[in-house]
């Protein structure tokens, strides 16, 4: 994944929010021919501001009973 608006050599320092973004530009800009870790997902899914949209249909790929 290419960024240039972001520092990401000063964002790596901090795991969280280093993976909180990543997790953000994959969900809303694309995959790039990567995977989500849905562990990652999991774990931040309330911290995460992405579309209302494409949370709804996460939501039902990752919780698929709820």
């Amino acid at each position: 994944m290419k960024n240039w608006s972001t520092n990401t050599k000063r964002l790596k320092q901090n795991i969280r929010a280093y993976t909180i973004w990543k997790l953000e530009q994959m969900i809303n800009f694309g995959l790039n021919n990567h995977k989500l870790s849905l562990k990652a997902l999991k774990k931040y899914w309330n911290t995460l501001e992405i579309d209302p949209n494409k949370r709804n249909f996460l939501k039902k790929i990752v919780w698929p009973q709820s």
